[in-house]
This record gives C-alpha cells, structure tokens and sequence, in this order.
C-alpha cells in the first residue's frame, strides 16, 4: 500500500500563505504603487545623469542625489502645484464669465467667400468683433460646464500634486541605492529564469532608456523649439499652447494640430511675410522628430522602432500617461522572449535542415 505525501499539504499550506503575504502587502502599498512605478520609471531612465553627476561633484553620492532631487522636484512638481493653484484662482472669475481684455478682430475678406457657410459665419464674427453680440454671454454655458468639471476635478488635481511629492521622495530613495535594488531585481530574475532572467530585466532597462530618449526627450525638443517660434512670432497664449504641444507630443501625435492652426491665424491677420516665415519654423517643428526619435531609441535601446511606436500609443492608451513606459517595455520583453523561444530549440530539425541534409534533395 502507498504511504501517503506527507509533503504535499506542507507545500500546498506554504504556497498559499505566501500568495497570502503577497496580496497583502500589494493591498498595503498600492495607494502608492504607482508613484513608485513612476518613480522607478524616472530612476532607470536618468540613472547614467546620476552617475555623471556624481564624478563631478567627487564621487560624492549624497551631492549628486540631492541635486537629483530637488531637480525632479523643479520640473515636476512645482510647475503643476503652481498650475493647479492657478486654476484654483481663476474659478470664480469663469464661473462670473467675465472674460476681461478679450477683443476680437474683424474677419479677413475670404471668410466670405467660403462655400455654403461664409456669409453665417462672417455676419457672426462682424457682431461680436463691433460688441453687437456680448461674448461672455455667447459662452457662458460653455463656462458652467468647464467650471463645473474643474469643481469635481479639484480633488484629482491635488491627489496629483501629492502623488508629485511622493514620486520624487521614491525617487530620491532609489537614487541613493539603486545598486541594491538593482542587484535584487535581477537576482529575483534569475532565481526565476536563470540567465534569461537576467537578461529580461537589462533588456527592461534598456527599453525604459530608449522611450526616455526617443519618446520624453523628443516631445521636449520639439515642445521647446515649438514653443519658442510661437513666442517670437507673436501667437497669442503662447505658454499655454507650448503646454498643449507638450501633451501631444508625449501622445505621439505631434505639435501640427497647434502650430499649422496658427498659422492659418497668421495668415487671417495679414501678415503674409511673417506668416510664411512661421509656416517654415512649423515645418521643421512637425518633421524634426522623425529624425530625431529613431536616433535616440537607438541609443538606448537596440530595439525595433515600431514596436516602440506601437508599445507607447498602446500602453498610454491602456494604462494613462504610465504606459508610454509600460507598454514597451511589456512589448520588448515579449518580443525577445518568443525570438529565444523559436530560434533555440535544440530538439528540432526544420524542414529546411532536413531536405539540405537529404542527398539528392534540393
């Protein structure tokens, strides 16, 4: 007779208090999992600007992560405590719908002679360019629902500012050792896959690297360039559409929806020359990046420009702003882990091999 396994429900209870443990404590942390993800995000990507850091400052540690730091903490989260509380202020003035200082210019001459709606829309422009029609009360309902969504919005906007702080506190731990984690990240992957497990998490590195520069950097330069011909050129609210092509260059969509508008603007105004000029400076804005970005991905990561592409519409389309990071990471791991899984397999004879090993077989 078979004696029984005496191990089994040892092993079974151990597996389930350790599922247990790790719910849990996921339960415990997940009001702050994803400053700490972002915060892991923006570690590995600037951990080489760490480094370089610390050799000029003599090798100190402590130097280089404080100025980290309170860099993050500059870019990050004063620029949006400092928007939010713009917001905030501006409340009351928007839900009064006094719009101050607004003047609108009369319509240029080919407003009128657009097919079908020309003349609706000029009539419509000419009042309330001469005061006939009073703007304020034409947007008045748009108003309300703006102020309206900003009121329900107002404790998202400071949970994000929060969230900011945390984000850089994470990220200032991890900057003073990220060797230790680093080093227990991939000894977790190997315990789990050997050297392949390993070897994921450089890859993983790598690919945060490569959408840092390709993707983040990218959207900076081409947000900074665009922003400063919107400036020098004269385009009203210039800070806030810089703001707005920062957003869409990060979605991938590119600064065009902002600056060719614009330039028709230009053109409505007269100014023909200067115009013309703001077209060429829009042109360069709007290409720059597809010389740009592939050159960067490169550098940080030897990985397939669409799957790049594909993992950063995907991810941020799936998991928010987080997923231009996420998805390909998500998508370069997979991707490499199935070209391991086909190309090595040492069992197998394709058919290829087996006819070039055939005689007479071609």
């Amino acid at each position: 007779m078979t004696a029984p396994n005496r191990e089994l429900p040892r092993t079974t209870i151990a597996v389930v208090a350790i599922l247990f443990l790790l719910i849990s404590s996921l339960y415990i942390v997940q009001p702050l999992l994803g400053a700490v993800i972002w915060a892991t995000m923006i570690v590995v990507a600037t951990w080489p600007v760490l480094i370089g850091l610390q050799r000029r400052l003599w090798g100190k540690r402590a130097l280089a992560v404080t100025g980290m730091t309170l860099a993050l903490f500059l870019l990050f989260a004063v620029p949006i405590g400092l928007a939010v509380g713009s917001v905030a202020g501006r409340l009351g003035e928007l839900q009064s719908g006094q719009l101050n200082n607004v003047t609108v210019p009369p319509p240029p001459a080919w407003v009128q002679k657009v097919p079908m709606v020309g003349t609706k829309i000029d009539t419509a422009w000419r009042e309330v360019s001469t005061g006939q029609v009073d703007l304020s009360t034409k947007i008045q309902p748009y108003l309300q629902t703006i102020v309206a969504w900003l009121g329900r919005k107002a404790g998202s906007f400071l949970a994000l500012v929060v969230q900011l702080v945390v984000i850089v506190i994470a990220a200032g731990i991890l900057y003073a050792n990220g060797e230790i984690a680093a080093n227990g990240v991939r000894r977790f992957a190997e315990r789990l896959a050997g050297e392949r497990g390993d070897a994921v998490i450089v890859l993983a590195g790598q690919a945060i690297r490569g959408v840092a520069l390709g993707v983040v950097v990218t959207a900076i330069l081409q947000t900074a360039l665009s922003g400063l011909g919107l400036w020098i050129f004269g385009i009203p609210q210039a800070a806030f559409l810089t703001a707005v092509i920062f957003l869409l260059c990060v979605a991938q969509v590119g600064p065009a929806l902002v600056m060719f508008p614009a330039v028709f603007w230009m053109y409505s105004s007269g100014s023909t020359g200067r115009a013309t000029l703001f077209l060429l400076w829009t042109l360069v804005c709007v290409t720059m990046d597809n010389i740009l970005r592939p050159i960067l991905i490169k550098r940080g990561a030897d990985l397939p420009l669409p799957l790049v592409f594909l993992g950063v519409i995907g991810g941020l389309i799936g998991f928010g702003l987080i997923g231009i990071f996420v998805g390909p990471v998500v998508l370069a791991v997979t991707y490499t882990l199935l070209v391991w899984w086909v190309t090595e397999d040492p069992e197998h004879t394709s058919p290829a091999k087996e006819a070039a090993a055939t005689p007479g077989v071609k």
